[in-house]
């Protein structure tokens, strides 16, 4: 089976699903580094690196357990005229979760008035808390990623090896991404609607309505441009003064 990966086919649907699941993760990479906004420097890295690992750990349980994972699509009941899966179960729950999580974020940022030092760290979140949070929201953007990698591959070495890369590059950029935020206050609002966007899909998603997430990337990259803009030219007057 190993072999597989030295193939040409073999690399071209490697190659392929890293893509894909890099292209999936991109939401998940922005509420690892809101949630790791909210924790101390020190501990950022330890829930980025534990949260994601046992986020790929569960992952690779899935990708074994392919004919467990494929049940999940079979109705459990129905209401009605309309059946429901234990997909859309996990879809619906956890796109309440994000909507429910960005616009507390949205809420705390706009409307919390100045804060001392003090009350400051006593708002920063608990690293066992942040790590749970980064695990079980990876958990569920991470069914969507793997029932792709099963439409696009049957080979179980080919989609672990795109998984475990694909994860290896959040964890490198999450840092990245994280400071990126932090240190730009308009960013994270740009972020926290992106999320919103994405959590509402996913409750969309799980009453079996299909939007191109492309729209809301490009939405997300057309809006990102403009702020990196506005950031630049805000550089430059301030130079000028």
């Amino acid at each position: 089976m190993l072999l597989n990966l030295f193939t040409i086919p073999g690399f071209i649907s490697l190659a392929t699903l890293i893509f894909l699941e890099i292209i999936l993760g991109i939401d998940n990479i922005i509420f690892i580094a809101l949630i790791c906004s909210n924790l101390p420097k020190a501990n950022q890295r330890q829930a980025r690196v534990l949260g994601l690992t046992m986020a790929l750990i569960f992952r690779i349980i899935l990708l074994i357990s392919i004919s467990w994972l494929v049940r999940l699509i079979h109705p459990l009941f129905s209401i009605g005229s309309f059946d429901v899966s234990g997909r859309d179960l996990i879809l619906f729950s956890g796109g309440l979760f994000l909507i429910y999580k960005t616009l507390k974020e949205i809420k705390d940022k706009l409307y919390s008035k100045e804060h001392s030092e003090e009350q400051k760290k006593t708002r920063l979140m608990a690293l066992r808390q942040a790590i749970i949070q980064i695990a079980l929201i990876d958990i569920i953007f991470s069914f969507d990623s793997i029932l792709t990698a099963v439409g696009l591959s049957n080979d179980l070495p080919v989609m672990i090896t795109a998984v475990v890369i694909a994860m290896m590059v959040m964890l490198f950029f999450a840092p990245f991404v994280s400071d990126f935020i932090t240190n730009y206050p308009t960013m994270k609002i740009l972020a926290l609607v992106f999320l919103l966007a994405i959590g509402s899909l996913l409750v969309i998603e799980s009453f079996h309505l299909h939007i191109e997430r492309n729209y809301i990337y490009f939405g997300m990259s057309f809006s990102l441009i403009v702020e990196l803009l506005n950031i630049r030219l805000r550089k430059v007057m301030h130079q000028s003064k």
